[in-house]
């Protein structure tokens, strides 16, 4: 088999699971992150900040992910 067919069906699959593991992510911070809040509301903004730098993190994996697959197809 060809690389470039293996490279052609590892590159959809590889950003399906980041994609995937990274909204899984995401909604088990925001909802930790809103259950934390609940239950003290005086510390929202200390919450917040560290939600939205752990959201920046998981999210820049994903573009990583998405940076690498755009690079691959410049070799199909």
């Amino acid at each position: 088999m060809d690389y470039k067919v293996v490279l052609a069906f590892a590159m959809p699959l590889g950003l399906a699971i980041a994609a995937f593991g990274s909204a899984i992510s995401l909604g088990k911070v925001v909802s930790s992150a809103m259950d934390a809040t609940g239950r003290q509301p005086e510390a929202a903004t200390k919450i917040l900040i560290n939600m939205a730098t752990g959201c920046a993190f998981i999210e820049a994996l994903t573009i990583y992910v998405l940076v690498f697959a755009f690079v691959l197809v410049g070799k199909l």
